[in-house]
């Protein structure tokens, strides 16, 4: 079996799949993904990459029209995952979750679910997506709003874009910038 597929107990729609590895002296492999690991999701279609040096904090992030498949085959995160659709029986639930060399999880969020993570160490995640890059789909919650009760466990203060420290707080997020009820 190339993976194990499970729901998540802690947010409705979020999927964890624990790779299978197969290694031995020369490094390691494993498969990264699978259309019908997913069946009742939309069709991935833009796959993408990104890089954190150590410290980074990228997000929080949600998408109202796009769904994320990500994976960390080089460094080690932590994830965290916000459900913010006030539909979802898990609304309001959170779950942080640690993906990288030592931990091959991938993990699908869907749209509405806000997320980020926090390199531990340089690190490389793939991501991908069932909608193509629309900038006006890129929205964003304050990482450390108190409302979130997410405990990053950080060893430091992180390093945050411009555009991630200017988040809202969840309160200060207008309807028309929230998921669907």
């Amino acid at each position: 079996m190339p993976a194990a597929v499970e729901s998540s107990t802690r947010i409705e729609g979020v999927t964890l799949v624990r790779f299978q590895k197969f290694g031995d002296s020369r490094g390691y492999f494993y498969e990264s993904f699978r259309h019908t690991w997913f069946p009742v999701g939309r069709e991935m279609i833009q796959g993408n990459c990104s890089f954190s040096h150590a410290g980074v904090l990228r997000g929080m992030h949600y998408h109202l029209k796009q769904a994320d498949f990500w994976s960390v085959p080089v460094g080690r995160v932590r994830a965290v995952l916000y459900d913010f659709r006030p539909s979802s029986p898990t609304a309001g639930a959170s779950q942080v979750l640690e993906l990288g060399r030592e931990s091959p999880l991938g993990v699908y969020i869907p749209r509405g679910v806000a997320h980020g993570f926090y390199a531990f160490e340089d690190s490389y995640m793939t991501y991908l997506v069932d909608e193509y890059y629309d900038g006006a789909d890129e929205l964003g919650i304050r990482w450390d709003d108190p409302a979130l009760g997410i405990d990053w466990g950080l060893p430091a203060a992180p390093t945050v874009s411009e555009r991630d420290a200017k988040n809202p707080l969840l309160s200060a997020i207008a309807p028309a910038l929230r998921p669907p009820k």
